[in-house]
């Protein structure tokens, strides 16, 4: 049996307790997809931010814990499309390397394609440093011009603006 000390104890508690209350603004599916990225069994997550950065409402970015270890980070996003928005998600690891991208809800009958795995794979393993450019590093799709430029943009502005956070703040404060 594993015996914690009073501190290691409270930390947990206390991560336990705000994880609760901000789990609230997570969905169940956006929660089931970061456990599967961690292969986890239920992660907690806690508001990175106490303010808002340019660039980065501080309701959007979220880090994830399992067992009071620090796993990575959670951006729960909005882009436009052609007459209306859709919702993704990107999960980082503890270096804010990309390790997943996935559009959560598309609300549109045409450019879904940009939700598939294979067009969204272009992302992983990206960092801050990185940026994306529409059919130079980042593929078109016929049909879904207007989303694929959406979701290239809203992840060169998300990297920019992490990139900047790192420079000027402190990323595992909050």
């Amino acid at each position: 049996m594993k015996i914690l000390s009073l501190s290691a104890f409270l930390l947990s508690l206390k991560l336990s307790l705000v994880g609760v209350v901000f789990s609230l603004h997570i969905s169940k599916k956006v929660e089931r997809e970061i456990n599967k990225v961690f292969e986890i069994d239920k992660a907690t997550f806690i508001q990175t931010l106490n303010q808002d950065i340019p660039g980065i409402d501080k309701d959007r970015l979220y880090t994830i814990f399992d067992q009071g270890n620090a796993l990575g980070y959670a951006y729960v996003g909005e882009a436009s499309s052609q007459t209306d928005t859709f919702e993704y998600l990107v999960v980082f690891d503890a270096n804010f390397a990309v390790k997943k991208a996935k559009v959560l809800v598309y609300r549109e009958d045409y450019g879904s394609e940009i939700g598939s795995k294979r067009w969204l794979k272009q992302f992983l393993d990206k960092t801050p440093k990185d940026r994306f450019a529409y059919r130079q590093n980042i593929a078109a799709i016929s049909g879904a011009t207007i989303s694929v430029k959406s979701m290239t943009n809203a992840m060169n502005n998300l990297m920019i603006s992490l990139a900047s956070w790192q420079n000027n703040g402190k990323p595992n404060k909050s």
